[in-house]
């Protein structure tokens, strides 16, 4: 099976042989790895300190209300 590197699109065989499956070298590799420390890709979703506040705003209300 083929796919595309994520980040120059040339086609990579999908094997064991393959050292840097999904990308086609380890150059690719870390550049992709250098966007996500720059932050140029995240998964969608609220943040870590946006979960926690979430969740420490929730245990006050329930601590209110109670």
């Amino acid at each position: 099976m083929k796919v595309n590197c994520p980040t120059c699109s040339k086609d990579v065989e999908w094997n064991e042989s393959s050292e840097f499956r999904p990308f086609c070298s380890d150059r690719c590799r870390l550049i992709d790895l250098g966007q996500w420390a720059n932050e140029e890709h995240a998964i969608p979703g609220r943040s870590a300190e946006e979960e926690l506040l979430s969740e420490q705003l929730k245990d006050l209300k329930d601590d209110h209300f109670h």
